[in-house]
């Protein structure tokens, strides 16, 4: 009989395919499949490629980049060490919440510091830009559907007007944005406190240096956290504007609305729902969140 044996256990995460665990003869890996968006995997590829050695992504193993629903494409990547970060930080003590923002800022200044043209998303494998079709944000708000009255309106309305104020104080470079930076998408060693990796480059696109900010502290209310990487981003000589919270808050605006929209799909929509309504209710970006900006 043969020793030879081989798993496949599903992974939470990822909107736009299947990924799964799998282990075959020992040797561990994550095999991700593009059902739902088989021109995908070309981009996930080429990124891959583009930041690998620049920050901790997986190697490629194996790649079908062409494909169909019904015969999709494919990357088979190594399978990064480390833990879930969300998982690690509820226990983490402050030094090594310290720790870990300092590292989260240093791979931010990393992403700003890849310079694209355009704005919009990656359409094909040699990473060309295809523009943004939406227009202004006021009207993308009004296109949506999230049941709020005529108070909550008004209210949504003052924080764009100030989100857009805000905006027009920063700078107007364009660089990689991995547009879903959070803990749910790190993973760090955790006897060292050492980010290993980063994943789930599915929503990546070329667009504002604050983007990936705005994404980290949407749900952060961990100022330890948060002072550290504010502390590294502002030293880092990117020359980036100020407030730094508002501009990468006003950044995330855009997805922060599209996700609320989906409110009943789960909890993590049903959660951006809930910030949303805070915000228009205290006509702030902030929307009740804990005070981050702890550095200045």
């Amino acid at each position: 009989m043969s020793d030879f044996a081989a798993s496949a256990v599903p992974l939470a995460g990822g909107y736009g395919g299947q990924t799964y665990a799998v282990s075959a003869g020992g040797e561990d890996a994550v095999l991700k499949l593009y059902v739902k968006d088989p021109g995908r995997a070309a981009v996930d590829a080429a990124l891959l490629r583009l930041v690998h050695g620049l920050l901790p992504v997986p190697r490629i193993l194996d790649a079908k980049r062409e494909g169909s629903p019904d015969d999709p494409p494919y990357l088979l990547t190594e399978r990064l060490p480390g833990v879930n970060l969300q998982v690690y930080l509820d226990a983490a003590g402050d030094e090594d919440r310290r720790r870990v923002g300092e590292q989260l800022g240093e791979l931010l200044v990393r992403l700003s510091g890849m310079p694209f043209l355009t704005f919009g998303m990656f359409r094909d494998g040699e990473l060309a830009v295809e523009p943004f079709g939406f227009g202004d944000l006021e009207g993308f708000f009004e296109g949506l559907d999230l049941g709020f009255d005529q108070k909550h309106q008004e209210g949504f309305r003052d924080v764009i007007r100030y989100a857009e104020d805000v905006q027009a104080e920063g700078v107007d470079r364009v660089c990689l944005v991995h547009s879903d930076f959070n803990p749910k998408n790190l993973l760090v060693d955790p006897a060292t406190a050492r980010i290993t990796g980063l994943i789930d480059w599915e929503f990546a696109h070329a667009g504002s240096p604050y983007t990936d900010l705005g994404n980290l502290f949407r749900f952060c209310d961990d100022p330890v956290l948060a002072g550290a990487v504010l502390s590294v981003v502002r030293g880092s000589g990117l020359e980036l504007g100020e407030p730094l919270v508002d501009l990468g808050r006003a950044a995330d605006l855009w997805a922060l609305l599209e996700l609320a929209s989906r409110s009943a799909e789960h909890e993590i929509a049903a959660a951006a729902h809930a910030l949303v309504s805070r915000m228009a209710d205290t006509g702030t970006l902030a929307g009740g969140r804990v005070a981050l900006d702890v550095v200045h």
